[in-house]
């Protein structure tokens, strides 16, 4: 029998524990889960620290689900912990990682709101893998309201057309609007007029107008779908537009102990609930739909998936299918060359898949390569004159479904070496990286330089390649006709890297 997977979320409001097991049919089976408020949201966004209290209020909840882990048999080193927004704009957030680790033995991991999408979306497609719901072909919008954030996926016909992490969380509103605002109108405007000033944004991925399926994930909407809504199967739920705005307009009206008493939450949670189903509404509203889904599921079901699915490569197949379909929609939203980008990527991965035996990489790092050859060029909306810098910012700087700040990091970087005199190791910031990422930007810039060397035309000429290695020499051949003086041209210029990196000499026949 396998050991319990635990995980641990520490949020704007509490810190909560989920344990469950997979069991050889890839079932999941929940074990034990807890939940205990921590007013850690109301710190940061005030005084942007972690108070001395929150902080011993946090490491007393952690020995407690440590005493809990025990009984299963699991160690604090066997278990994820992770904190989201507010505690990453905490100011003391280092000093506090450090005081729990040394009292608790766990070691606090912090994400980034993209990290957040990438979870939830495990956790909803896992959640209806078999049920009566459509999330391949739809226009689709998934929304999840926190404390700290409010998390946005938008789908084109089942794939990924944009993220967003909007700084707009239930907790960080309340702080904002104390103040200030008293009345349910007010807090209304306010929000409208927050998520009215993103919805340009969101148009340009995909038309808010034309959502066909809307998802709403969290505790707070799996609330109103148990009070009005009805169960399409045992963990997903329909509301029906009419019912729900009924129900948001009633609570508006509910004192924070009447919405204690009623739904037999905790403080906190009712502190901010009104405030989150707000969000919700006015997200569904800028929508045509009359139906609203409730995924029951959580990021802590995605933490529990995303370490037990290595197996399912059918999962993680359509996960990195998300993640490129991501970046193309990025391409594209910068009027990007989307014939060449294609031709750079079927042949940098062509390249890669020869190399693997010697490059020492993981599985991941195909994904990038991957990523970064779709975007190498996407600077040049910018300027053509020193397109890569401009494609090293625009990277760095955007949302892309399913990577992490260091994946966008590293893909950036890999843009930036693609073309040019200046090599990785000739650059200053580049020496200051750790030698493993060193090693990685190396590797993956030398095959990019070579795959857009190919279409140097950017006409797709070439596009018919085979590629073997023999003796010291990668053999590039073609079955065109074509001139190849240009391209012959780009590798002399460009090849220098990968005989440098990889000791081949590069030919093109």
């Amino acid at each position: 029998m396998a050991t319990p997977e635990a995980v641990i979320e520490i949020g704007s409001t509490g810190v909560r524990l989920l344990v469950a097991e997979v069991t050889p049919e890839k079932k999941r089976n929940i074990l034990d889960r807890s939940e205990l408020p921590l007013p850690l949201g109301r710190d940061v966004f005030t005084s942007f620290n972690i108070s001395r209290e929150t902080q011993s209020l946090c490491i007393q909840i952690l020995k407690r689900f440590r005493e809990q882990l025990a009984g299963w048999g699991i160690t604090p080193e066997q278990t994820t912990v992770v904190a989201a927004s507010a505690f990453h704009e905490a100011r003391n957030r280092d000093s506090v990682m450090d005081r729990v680790r040394v009292q608790t033995g766990f070691r606090i991991r912090i994400m980034d709101g993209i990290e957040e999408n990438r979870l939830m979306y495990l956790a909803v497609s896992e959640c209806l893998k078999e049920e009566p719901v459509d999330l391949r072909t739809k226009n689709t919008m998934i929304l999840e309201v926190s404390g700290g954030s409010t998390e946005v996926m938008m789908m084109r016909h089942g794939k990924m057309a944009g993220v967003h992490s909007l700084k707009l969380g239930t907790v960080r509103l309340e702080q904002q609007l104390r103040s200030s605002l008293s009345s349910y109108d007010d807090m209304r405007r306010y929000i409208r007029e927050a998520i009215v000033n993103t919805k340009g944004s969101l148009d340009n991925e995909l038309d808010i107008a034309q959502v066909e399926q809307f998802m709403a994930v969290g505790m707070d909407m799996t609330l109103a779908a148990v009070n009005v809504g009805h169960p399409l199967t045992t963990f997903l739920w329909e509301i029906d537009l009419g019912a729900f705005d009924r129900f948001v307009k009633e609570i508006q009206n509910y004192s924070i102990d009447e919405c204690v008493a009623r739904f037999k939450i905790s403080y906190n949670d009712a502190q901010t609930l009104q405030a989150s189903l707000l969000i919700y509404s006015i997200f569904i509203h800028l929508t045509k739909v009359q139906k609203i889904i409730v995924p029951e599921t959580n990021i802590r079901d995605g933490l529990i998936i995303s370490k037990t699915s290595t197996e399912n490569e059918e999962l993680m197949d359509e996960f990195n299918s998300q993640i490129t379909a991501s970046a193309r929609n990025l391409l594209r939203k910068y009027h990007g060359d989307e014939a060449h980008a294609e031709c750079v990527c079927s042949n940098a991965l062509k390249l890669y898949d020869i190399l693997k035996n010697e490059l020492g990489l993981d599985e991941h790092s195909r994904l990038i390569l991957e990523v970064a050859a779709i975007l190498h060029d996407i600077g040049i909306f910018i300027h053509l004159n020193h397109h890569n810098v401009h494609s090293h910012y625009i990277i760095k700087n955007s949302e892309i479904f399913g990577l992490s700040e260091m994946d966008r990091t590293l893909i950036s970087e890999i843009a930036r070496f693609h073309r040019g005199k200046l090599l990785p190791q000739d650059d200053e910031r580049f020496a200051l990286l750790p030698r493993v990422l060193r090693m990685t930007i190396l590797k993956l810039s030398a095959i990019l330089r070579v795959a857009d060397a190919l279409d140097r035309s950017h006409s797709q000429e070439f596009a018919d390649v085979t590629m073997t290695i023999s003796q010291d020499m990668l053999n590039i051949k073609t079955e065109s006709k074509k001139n190849t003086v240009l391209e012959n041209i780009a590798l002399s210029e460009k090849g220098e890297l990968f005989e440098s990196v990889f000791g081949y000499r590069v030919v093109l026949s």
